[in-house]
């Protein structure tokens, strides 16, 4: 009998067996004009697919509905379902977002837009187009993790249906899918989507050791049938003797996950005795601890094999006891016990979120959420920091891959990293200032290198140093994404050449002012000046007085006429400052100097060139001692294109929202707040502010703006810090 509520005015509209099942099962949950919205999205889909085929042969449209079957499975939310209806209307049918938005409400829009393939780009290779899929992916996926959850069940009906494409597209889709999909829904935890991706992309990625297993495992499978039983059924009495009502169950573990403990410890089928596992559901979180006690009486556990994931939760949420016992006649029993709210976030993972809950009630940001979206900004931060998609792609793998331990602060927050990870890996995870400074760490009160691997327990304290800078050889020990993307992006900030182009700007400079042509001078004169200097090559020494450690004053007179020094110059010519230097130029903290104000520029050994303004309290001190030796005339140049931060303060009369309006005239005055300052009084607030400006008239019209603010009695800019 046809569903009412798949009815339609349009003759020519259909109703495929998979839309009925869809509708009888999300009906459960769903209210009247949720189910409404779902049936015009399936027959807009429809029509939009009208003649289009999978390659097995179904129409186009049982596609999009399967995959909205898999998420009703999760219980989301009507936007997620209607999004997953639409999910390929956009790239394979020409149908515009802006027509998806109108019709069926921007949420539904962005959500299709988010999901949709990359445009049709041309990459060098395969392994690009891969990885900038991901970044893709990924940066949509931090906008609303619902992308994710749609591509995930995308990703699952395509590798169901797996077998209609070449070996040669099974192979590299499965391992894709083993590489990337899977472990992004083990970090979400989708339990039963990611096991089903496991064993799929297993299936395809090596048909014969996958066929082999399987037999073997049926095989052990009549084998062991009454030992499970039994083992079953002392569970039940132990648990019941304790005063427990709990759910058991028996289940066999998957064949991916033995084939790779055969593959990780160079087992044959047959040492792997462990291939089933029980799960035991009680009511709370006090009976999950009684349960225990209950059945390590019942079977001795095995030392080392037990883990409290109720204390301390995987990153993606997951909670329950694992421990594995002896059971009889040698055979291993892999025990978790868990409450049943427990078990459906193991189950639903993230999804949980949206999760129908009552009439008019959304669900609030779980913990659960929080620890998905936390993972997703360190994603993205490791995005941004990567040269590459390539590169990210290489950083987001070993992130999905974690095998996780559990180490302190020492404020007792607990930070989640894959094991083995090092030192360095725990002061990144801290904070990217942290991890560029630290050169070793307390352990547990014990002072140890930066390379010492982290072990679950470990209370970690980062020792750090104004001066220190990443090394190179730290990757070679890193674990992390995070860490690995982070020192390079430094070492591809810091190069060299920087240093060694900007000492040669200054030494010219000088010799300029000399009447020395910098192009006349002999190769001899610079051998002997390197010589004498105890640099290791020209451009070192360049680079040293870059750097503050060389004066070019004295190196040029030495090479203008060789024998003499001298202890002042002064410089009729000016150094053009771009903004491009790199860490070869530095501008001055204490007074921020933005393009527009008048600068001076300071030699400081190691710290290179320094600007500051003009009428700086750093550089009066200097005139006033009438120490000039390492100042320089420095000019801005022209079309620089680069924000700079820059100190300003004002005082308002204390009115509730009066922050909220200052913070909306500077973000519609294109600035960014790089930090803000309280400072309350019984009348009056004082706020500074670091904001991001591109030059003085961009300061000019912030403060234009911030004008029209009545409860602003005085503002200004701070040049002394």
């Amino acid at each position: 009998m046809q569903n009412p509520i798949l009815n339609d005015s349009d003759d020519t509209a259909t109703i495929t067996p998979e839309a009925e099942l869809l509708v009888s099962e999300v009906s459960q949950y769903l209210k009247p004009e949720d189910l409404a919205l779902l049936k015009s999205a399936y027959f807009f889909g429809q029509k939009a697919h009208s003649g289009q085929f999978r390659k097995s042969g179904e129409p186009y449209i049982s596609h999009p509905v399967t995959v909205a079957r898999i998420l009703g499975e999760l219980r989301l939310d009507a936007v997620t379902l209607t999004a997953a209806l639409l999910h390929d209307v956009v790239e394979d049918t020409g149908i515009l977002k802006q027509e998806i938005s109108e019709r069926f409400g921007s949420s539904v829009a962005e959500l299709v837009d988010g999901v949709s393939k990359l445009d049709k780009i041309r990459f060098q290779t395969q392994a690009d187009m891969q990885a900038e899929n991901f970044r893709k992916m990924l940066l949509a996926m931090a906008q609303d993790v619902r992308v994710i959850l749609i591509k995930l069940a995308d990703r699952l009906h395509n590798m169901r249906t797996l077998e209609v494409m070449s070996l040669e597209k099974q192979h590299r889709i499965a391992q894709e899918t083993l590489e990337i999909y899977a472990p992004i829904a083990h970090r979400l935890g989708l339990e039963n989507i990611y096991q089903e991706l496991q064993e799929l992309g297993f299936c395809f990625s090596y048909p014969t050791r996958y066929k082999v297993l399987l037999k073997a495992t049926k095989a052990a499978r009549g084998n062991r049938r009454e030992v499970v039983g039994k083992i079953l059924d002392a569970i039940r009495q132990r648990l019941q003797e304790a005063g427990l009502e709990a759910a058991v169950t028996g289940r066999e573990k998957h064949l991916y996950s033995i084939y790779k403990k055969m593959a990780e410890k160079h087992l044959s089928f047959s040492d792997v005795l462990d291939i089933y596992g029980f799960r035991v559901i009680v009511k709370d979180v006090s009976s999950c601890y009684v349960a225990l006690g209950a059945l390590h009486s019942l079977y001795k556990p095995i030392p080392g094999k037990f883990k409290d994931y109720i204390a301390i939760p995987k990153s993606n949420g997951y909670q329950s006891l694992h421990s594995t016992l002896l059971g009889p006649y040698g055979l291993p029993i892999e025990i978790q016990i868990r409450t049943h709210e427990m078990h459906h976030i193991a189950e639903a993972g993230v999804a949980s979120h949206w999760l129908y809950k009552s009439k008019n009630t959304d669900a609030e940001m779980s913990d659960l959420h929080m620890k998905a979206n936390q993972w997703m900004k360190g994603l993205l931060e490791t995005l941004n920091d990567s040269s590459d998609s390539l590169e990210f792609l290489e950083h987001l793998k070993v992130d999905l891959f974690p095998g996780e331990v559990y180490v302190f602060t020492p404020q007792g927050k607990i930070l989640t990293l894959p094991r083995g990870a090092t030192v360095v890996d725990f002061a990144y995870a801290v904070h990217t200032d942290v991890g560029n400074c630290c050169v070793a760490a307390r352990i547990n009160g014990e002072i140890t290198p930066l390379r010492t691997r982290l072990k679950s327990g470990d209370r970690v304290e980062i020792i750090t140093a104004p001066a220190a800078k990443p090394n190179p050889v730290w990757l070679s020990y890193v674990a992390t994404g995070r860490a690995r993307s982070s020192i390079r992006y430094f070492l591809r900030t810091i190069q060299y050449s920087e240093s060694v182009k900007l000492g040669e700007r200054l030494l010219n400079q000088v010799l300029h002012s000399f009447g020395v042509n910098p192009d006349a001078i002999e190769p001899s004169q610079w051998e002997k000046l390197v010589k004498e200097s105890g640099a290791k090559s020209k451009e070192a020494l360049l680079a040293d007085i870059a750097l503050g450690k060389q004066l070019a004053a004295v190196l040029a007179k030495r090479l203008a006429v060789p024998g003499e020094s001298v202890s002042t110059i002064q410089n009729n010519n000016s150094i053009t400052i771009l903004g491009t230097e790199g860490m070869a130029v530095k501008f001055a903290r204490c007074c921020h100097p933005i393009p527009g104000d008048g600068i001076v520029g300071l030699i400081k050994k190691d710290q290179g060139l320094v600007i500051h303004m003009q009428d700086c309290s750093a550089v009066i001190r200097i005139k006033d001692h009438k120490n000039m030796d390492n100042q320089l005339d420095v000019v801005w140049g022209a079309d620089i294109d680069r924000t700079f931060p820059v100190n300003i303060f004002m005082t308002v009369i204390n009115k509730s929202g009066v922050l909220a309006r200052v913070t909306a005239e500077i973000a519609k005055a294109d600035s960014n707040i790089d930090d803000i300052t309280l400072e309350n009084d019984k009348d009056y607030t004082t706020m500074r502010f670091i904001l991001q400006t591109r030059d003085r008239q961009h300061l000019a019209q912030i403060f234009r703006r911030l004008k029209h603010i009545g409860e602003i009695v005085k503002m200004g800019r701070i040049k002394n810090l």
